[in-house]
């Protein structure tokens, strides 16, 4: 009976053996890095995906893993206690609430936006005012939730300044982050939407109609934070404090964005 367990024993070794050595390379050496959860604003997607392939070339014992979404719901997640080790804001009142409640602990203004009003590249509308949008052309007009998208909530103060909130009631097709707005001009389902700048800079599908001035909403600032509950303090610090030097403030001015005075 001992032979027998011994035997038992050494198949099951052989073949646990077997299948690690059938386990693609990348999968295998991924078992050993260290993931690091960073919940960010939709619109920094192509910045923050661009920075990470350089990150982790340098740094390949760390693995970058980003959740994308709107920064209000980024916020809630985070205050549901969902995994996550950094928090890129689109908006002051998110990072703002988080650091109040607790659960922020270093976090500084990195970067600056703008808002503009896009339409499809095939559009042959003309605006120069945000209040043109009560015209009969404008039959729908995308903008982020103001609840929880900082986009729909400057996009909101903006349309309330000018006094055409209330009116465009009617033609408002909300949306849940600021790249769903850009989608949904692109495929001609909204005759314009209020993005950011950096935002109708990645395609070439809308073009930029209205810059939005800045005295219509508050300012557009992106603070990063560290998450306190954060399982990787340290490896996440790093990347926090990487996403400050030059190399990654170049790419992300290349995209639009301005630097935090």
């Amino acid at each position: 009976m001992e032979m027998f367990k011994k035997l038992a024993v050494v198949v099951m070794a052989a073949l646990l053996a077997v299948a690690l050595s059938a386990m693609p390379e990348k999968q295998v050496q991924a078992a050993g890095k260290t993931e690091i959860v960073v919940s960010a604003a939709a619109s920094l997607q192509d910045s923050l995906d661009k920075i990470a392939v350089l990150y982790e070339k340098q740094h390949p014992d760390i693995d970058l893993v980003f959740n994308y979404g709107a920064s209000g719901t980024l916020q809630k997640q985070i205050e549901q206690g969902a995994p996550a080790d950094l928090f890129f804001s689109a908006g002051d009142k998110q990072m703002k609430a988080l650091v109040d409640g607790g659960l922020i602990s270093d976090n500084k203004q990195l970067l600056r936006n703008q808002l503009v009003l896009v339409v499809p590249s095939n559009s042959t509308a003309s605006i120069t005012a945000l209040t043109q949008l009560t015209d009969k052309g404008f039959k729908k007009v995308a903008v982020g939730q103001p609840e929880s998208v900082p986009a729909g909530q400057y996009a909101q103060q903006s349309l309330t300044a000018k006094k055409v909130w209330d009116k465009l009631q009617s033609k408002l097709v909300f949306a849940k982050d600021v790249r769903q707005v850009l989608s949904y001009v692109e495929t001609g389902n909204a005759d314009a939407g209020f993005v950011y700048k950096t935002d109708a800079l990645t395609s070439s599908k809308v073009k930029i109609r209205l810059t939005v001035g800045a005295h219509v909403h508050k300012a557009i600032n992106y603070p990063v934070g560290i998450v306190k509950d954060s399982k990787h303090t340290a490896e996440a610090k790093a990347f926090y404090s990487y996403v400050q030097t030059k190399a990654a403030s170049d790419i992300f001015t290349s995209y639009g964005f301005k630097l935090a005075d």
